[in-house]
């Protein structure tokens, strides 16, 4: 009421009314000679409601005018797109990394294993060489089995080559090397084997010195014939180097000049001879046979001549017409005893290779 009140004085206000705002008691006269009227009157009136004022129209406030400094905004949602979009593309960045990366391992993993199976089956195949190698060593070593010659084969030599291939069964270049070191003796001892093949079934010289020594020797030994003055450095008929113990050297051009020489006496000199053969090719038997003759290699070589040449002597006649003949003597000039021609024979039958297996 208090507000109606004053809306309403407002409005007597603005129509220019004069209205005292000091109340008169009923029926006595304003200022201006009206009377109010009596409300306890016989005919009282209402007075009439003075009219409502007009609703104040509603106004809107007006948006404050932002600084003329500030900045325009951006809006947030592209910009977190974006930063989402980053996000997503350094993720998958990352994923594609860690798989590149997981997948060089594979393969340098693949590269590795299969690097290994390779070494493993060069390995085998090197290792199926060698064993084949070494077959064919054993088999071709096999056929100087009972030759008197022991430096022509040397088992410490077989037994160390064939050892190799267990020494070297996990290096594959070593086993390889192992494995050429076994074929170049098997190719030594295939050529001598092959020579004296050759040498048995022909007689180059055409002499009787050739004929005995290919027979004693079995094609191993060879014949030469030169001037033994110049080689064995001494006058005689024949020698035999211990540089190269494999050949015997003849003087034939003197023998051919004797006239009392024929070829009994050549026999007597090639067995001789080939006993020195066999004294150079086997050293340590043949260092404890010497025992028995002093220590002097021609008279034991002497003593292999009259035990094993049937009716040797060293001191021949020779005739050479009906009332001409010659007392040859032929050797160092000591006849060996029994005794001593026992020790040859146990010699002889002890020298030589013995063909024996050799597991690796």
């Amino acid at each position: 009421m208090a507000d109606a009140e004053s809306r309403y004085a407002r409005a007597r206000h603005e129509k220019g009314t004069a209205v005292s705002d000091t109340p008169t008691s009923p029926g006595e006269e304003d200022a201006d000679g009206s009377i109010e009227p009596n409300p306890t009157a016989e005919h009282p009136t209402t007075p009439a409601p003075a009219p409502a004022p007009a609703p104040e129209p509603l106004l809107e406030p007006e948006p404050e005018p932002e600084p003329a400094s500030a900045k325009p905004r951006r809006k947030k949602g592209p910009i977190i797109a974006i930063v989402l979009l980053a996000v997503g593309l350094a993720a998958v960045a990352g994923v594609l990394t860690f798989a590149l990366v997981q997948l060089d391992k594979a393969f340098v993993l693949i590269e590795e294993q299969q690097r290994e199976l390779d070494e493993q089956r060069d390995l085998i195949d090197q290792k199926e060489t060698f064993s084949q190698s070494a077959t064919e060593l054993m088999s071709t070593a096999a056929q100087f089995d009972g030759l008197p010659f022991s430096t022509m084969v040397n088992p410490n030599t077989l037994e160390t080559l064939i050892q190799s291939g267990w020494t070297h069964r996990w290096n594959s270049a070593a086993l390889e090397r192992a494995s050429t070191n076994v074929d170049e003796e098997t190719a030594r001892l295939a050529a001598l084997i092959a020579e004296a093949e050759e040498q048995k079934a022909s007689n180059g010289t055409g002499t009787h010195f050739e004929k005995v020594t290919d027979r004693l020797g079995q094609g191993f030994i060879s014949t030469s014939l030169t001037d033994t003055d110049e080689i064995c450095e001494q006058d005689v008929w024949g020698c035999v180097g211990g540089d190269d113990p494999y050949t015997i050297h003849y003087d034939h051009a003197e023998t051919r000049a004797e006239p009392f020489m024929n070829n009994t006496i050549r026999e007597g000199v090639a067995y001789h001879e080939y006993a020195h053969v066999l004294q150079f090719t086997n050293p340590a038997q043949t260092e404890k046979a010497l025992t028995a003759f002093d220590g002097d290699w021609e008279t034991m070589a002497d003593c292999f001549a009259l035990t094993y040449l049937d009716g040797w002597k060293l001191d021949h006649t020779i005739w050479v017409s009906s009332y001409e003949y010659w007392e040859v003597s032929v050797g160092y000039g000591y006849t060996c005893n029994s005794e001593q021609r026992k020790v040859i024979r146990e010699w002889r039958e002890s020298l030589g290779y013995q063909h024996e297996p050799i597991s690796q």
